[in-house]
């Protein structure tokens, strides 16, 4: 290829131009959605694509100079490559808690998301373009040059924006009030915007050490029993599949034979991983709930184990987001350590093998074991689940959900229901075992739900404000051994009141009989039924 010299706003503009027609997919989807075409809509839709253009234009020239200009644009078109397959394919938003949950997803869990489609997306959007881009030879300039080069690009971009703005005043004005959504598409803007933010608030936290809370905390007991109680978070499980909540199909036809308290209005604390598991576990809950404020205080582990009480967390998924820092931690994730793993996927049931020993291990004090599933982690459903549970078929066998019917993704999604409906009741049986030295509890929640389709959304890690009720309301079960002193009947009663992740802190101290200032009992699931 032939160098050739061009001034670096054509370049900028040029690559503003080629972003904005061809990694805005998902966001002109929606725009079309929201106005479809005519001849009315048409004028108002081509000003949206200038205003991304231009603003486009802005932010590359923003963060852009001489030596930097190929590779922020290299950058750029590589990251925004990623992005548009997501949103494209998914219809995943890229807001700071996406952006979280994606710097604390694991290589395992990364290697379910890659697809041919996604090599297109970066060969096309990203590679060949930055390959163009650094061939190119740029017309050299001097500082005071490329100031004015860029304060005249900033200037007209401002200029144009302003003038689209003013004569489509009246459609801007529905756009930005009653159709905020819609500008979590906007790409490279939004991302970048998002990417900014997160960079901010993990720089610019107050927070420092470890807050201690709950100082006074003490154990109260009752009664001479200790207390063994499993909590098993499990992963990306939305209530309207499980048949305990009315659905169709038969996904809990083994919990159902327990003596079970089902949970029917239960909501999450967020719609990802990151958020949510490390939510639960906090005094905070979901409203002044601060990632960083929350990594630097005391969660309720923390406060049982100085209580008295033993915890171990095994995990088979990502990791316990900064929950488990500070207690007994064991990773089930591979197979050196599971012993149930099969074509490179190790099973939740794997984190029960040597459960057993770790009991007899620990003749003093409460046990509280926390249960990590993979669960209904998605796109490859139907890597999660045994070959023996394959009840509903066909099912979908790729991670390009988009390339699957609705049909065949709920398959696989529900035969994964069948295997937690086992591990579930696999978990009560080590309780029941242990029945006659325990007091035992079982206590399962779902960190979120799943989107499978439904509007074109898939996975989950929608903005909360905006997300679908198949993402926030998760389900949740309890199971109590003969010496747990609960009345169930009446806890059955009040079963179908609202509860969210908020009561997950102060139901585990309430059950280990643990009081401190920090304890709420209205937030004690428990509480008013022992």
């Amino acid at each position: 290829m032939k160098s050739f010299g061009v001034k670096s706003r054509f370049l900028i503009i040029g690559v503003a131009l080629f972003l904005t027609l061809v990694a805005n997919g998902a966001f002109f989807k929606h725009v079309v959605e929201v106005y479809p075409l005519s001849w009315s809509t048409i004028p108002f839709i081509a000003s949206l694509a200038l205003v991304l253009i231009s603003v486009t234009t802005i932010l590359l020239s923003l963060f852009s100079f001489r030596n930097t200009l190929k590779p922020i644009l290299i950058l750029i078109l590589i990251l925004t490559s990623f992005v548009a397959y997501f949103m494209d394919t998914y219809n995943t938003v890229i807001d700071t808690h996406m952006i979280q949950n994606a710097l604390e997803t694991n290589l395992n869990e990364s290697a379910d998301l890659f697809s041919l489609t996604l090599i297109f997306y970066v060969l096309f959007i990203g590679v060949l373009p930055s390959f163009i881009i650094y061939r190119i030879k740029i017309t050299p300039m001097s500082l005071k040059q490329t100031l004015l080069e860029k304060g005249k690009i900033i200037g007209i971009s401002l200029g144009l924006v302003a003038v689209i703005l003013f004569s489509f005043s009246k459609n801007y004005t529905s756009f930005f009030r009653e159709h905020k959504p819609l500008r979590y598409y906007a790409n490279p803007g939004y991302y970048l915007y998002s990417v900014g933010s997160y960079i901010q608030k993990s720089l610019s936290h107050p927070y420092t050490g470890l807050q201690i809370i709950a100082a006074d905390a003490k154990v109260v007991s009752t009664t001479a029993d200790r207390k063994l109680v499993i909590l098993v978070v499990g992963e990306a499980v939305r209530w309207d599949h499980f048949s305990l909540n009315g659905y169709g199909r038969e996904t809990n036809s083994l919990l159902k034979k327990e003596d079970i308290v089902n949970f029917t209005q239960f909501t999450s604390c967020g719609t990802e991983t990151a958020i949510s598991v490390p939510c639960m576990f906090s005094s905070f809950g979901r409203e002044s709930y601060e990632g960083e404020k929350a990594k630097h205080t005391e969660n309720v582990l923390d406060i049982l184990q100085r209580s008295g009480a033993n915890i171990l967390w095994r995990d088979n998924n990502s990791d316990s987001k900064g929950v488990a820092l500070r207690v007994a931690y064991e990773d089930f994730k591979l197979p050196d350590k599971n012993t149930m793993c099969e074509d490179g996927e190790c099973r939740d049931e794997g984190m029960l093998v040597g459960l057993q020993e770790y009991i007899d291990a620990h003749p003093k004090g409460d046990i509280v074991i926390v249960l990590h599933q993979m669960g209904n982690h998605g796109p490859a459903y139907y890597k999660r689940y045994p070959k023996a549970f394959e009840k509903f078929t066909p099912v979908c066998k790729s991670n390009q959900l988009e390339q699957c019917t609705q049909a065949e993704i709920t398959n696989a999604y529900d035969n994964v229901l069948l295997y937690t409906d086992y591990f579930l009741t696999k978990v009560i049986d080590v309780l029941q075992k242990n029945d006659p030295s325990f007091a035992t509890a079982m206590f399962y929640v779902s960190d979120h739900g799943e989107s499978l389709g439904e509007k074109g959304l898939y996975l989950h890690g929608f903005p909360y404000a905006i997300a679908p009720e198949a993402q926030k309301h998760v389900p949740a079960v309890m199971w109590f051994g003969k010496k747990f002193q609960v009345n169930k009947e009446k806890l059955k009663q009040n079963a179908s009141q609202p509860y969210t992740h908020d009561f997950i802190f102060h139901t585990l101290l309430g059950m280990s009989e643990v009081k401190t200032s920090v304890y709420q009992s209205e937030l004690d699931i428990l509480h008013g039924v022992h």
